[in-house]
């Protein structure tokens, strides 16, 4: 790939740091990281939105949250108001996770209805709702991808990279059968290497979601391939 395909790959990014141990200085690097790379935007916790809005100022690099982390089953209030503060420091994308246990129960109302929520809170900016497609049933993952998008969502997202497998192929194609061209497909959870981020785009990605985005990078430059991931 060459270095103008890779400034292209690079916007498919969200450059992301969720680990609940890291220190700010290691936010600082993702951030750094991502005015480098140009990158969609660096994704971080809640707690740590302002530091990057204050170090992101002034550039195309967008800054996202997760909310309901990593688990999904806070109270939807718990949800709204976790969107309520960080937009007000600056957030202007919400990957929130999807009530699953309820999703499993066949509860479809009750997930719309956290979502609906979200999105209403999100007044405006973009929701990606994350499925955490390892847990579930084929038929589980078509339904809650539904109610995610009656809910509003912008994005149908696979993984928070914290449960017990990540983003597949498989998934990615059948999340874009579901949403058709009118919604965005993310693959997150275990994206590591340059030659899945290929195939996740080919089965129709249009965002990603890693922390090894530099060492994929490098590789889509001719560099050594990382095989560091969340």
């Amino acid at each position: 790939m060459r270095a103008d395909s890779r400034t292209e790959l690079s916007r498919y990014f969200d450059h992301t740091l969720l680990k609940p141990e890291a220190r700010a200085s290691q936010y600082e690097t993702l951030c750094r990281e991502a005015l480098q790379l140009r990158t969609r935007t660096v994704c971080v916790p809640p707690d740590r939105v302002a530091l990057a809005v204050d170090l992101l100022q002034d550039s195309t690099v967008e800054v996202c949250t997760v909310i309901g982390f990593p688990l999904g089953y806070s109270s939807t209030s718990a949800k709204v108001a976790e969107v309520d503060l960080t937009r007000t420091l600056g957030a202007s994308e919400f990957d929130v996770v999807i009530p699953v246990g309820r999703l499993r129960d066949g509860d479809l109302p009750a997930v719309y209805d956290d979502i609906r929520a979200v999105v209403a809170a999100a007044e405006g900016s973009v929701v990606k709702v994350i499925l955490e497609t390892a847990l579930l049933t084929d038929a589980e993952k078509i339904a809650g991808s539904v109610a995610a998008i009656h809910g509003g969502a912008a994005f149908l997202k696979t993984s928070t990279g914290f449960s017990t497998g990540g983003a597949t192929v498989e998934d990615i194609r059948l999340l874009r059968m579901v949403a058709g061209e009118s919604r965005g497909v993310k693959a997150s959870g275990g994206v590591r290497e340059l030659a899945f981020v290929k195939a996740c785009i080919a089965a129709g990605a249009d965002r990603i979601g890693a922390s090894a985005t530099a060492a994929i990078l490098a590789n889509a430059a001719g560099g050594p391939e990382g095989n560091d991931g969340y």
